[in-house]
């Protein structure tokens, strides 16, 4: 499998771009919604938080084990998310598909539809991944029954796998689609794109 570059994917509700710096007042204006941050491990209150968030994404992407990208809605230009490629191990040929949030007028919409596919085609389909894995807290229910929805399967759950900087003690479940799943998975994701 190839190691992800950064790239520019392109749909038509949203385009992937790098996440920079310059992404930062944007993601800020739509982005600090207490309940956006619930099920992840830091919360994001300020727009000096967002800016640590992306840092910290960058310093990933920096040392090659994350591809962080910027959601942008086509219609109006504006960041409207962030998701990235993590936990990337080219010899294994699998890579993660995670750290996705979206502004809530933009959720349950075309847009992350989208954005789970454009990602999946370019990891199955241009980077020659066999595997993608995606994690969540194992009581964001919401989040579970997507990634099902979507045709991921439910692998397990880590227990007490994470410690948030809340102090709560977080059991993760981990889903995956594998190379042979995918064309079932893409040929879904496209259907609900076209209703």
């Amino acid at each position: 499998m190839e190691p992800p570059a950064p790239v520019t994917l392109r749909g038509r509700a949203v385009v992937l771009e790098p996440l920079g710096l310059a992404h930062v007042p944007a993601l800020a204006r739509v982005g600090l919604e207490p309940e956006l941050w619930r099920w992840i491990n830091s919360a994001v209150a300020s727009e000096d938080d967002m800016r640590a968030y992306v840092e910290i994404a960058l310093d990933e992407a920096h040392r090659g084990v994350a591809l962080p990208f910027a959601i942008v809605d086509v219609a109006s230009g504006e960041a409207i998310g962030s998701t990235r490629y993590a936990n990337v191990v080219p010899e294994h040929r699998r890579l993660e598909i995670g750290w996705t949030w979206l502004a809530p007028a933009f959720q349950r919409t075309a847009a992350n539809t989208e954005t789970k596919l454009l990602l999946l085609a370019h990891a199955f389909e241009t980077l020659g991944a066999q595997r993608v894995e995606f994690k969540t807290d194992a009581r964001n229910l919401r989040s579970r029954a997507a990634l099902a929805g979507i045709g991921a399967v439910e692998e397990g759950t880590f227990r007490k796998h994470m410690i948030t900087d809340t102090g709560r003690v977080r059991d993760s479940v981990y889903f995956s689609i594998v190379d042979d799943e995918w064309p079932t998975v893409r040929d879904r994701l496209r259907a609900r794109l076209a209703r």
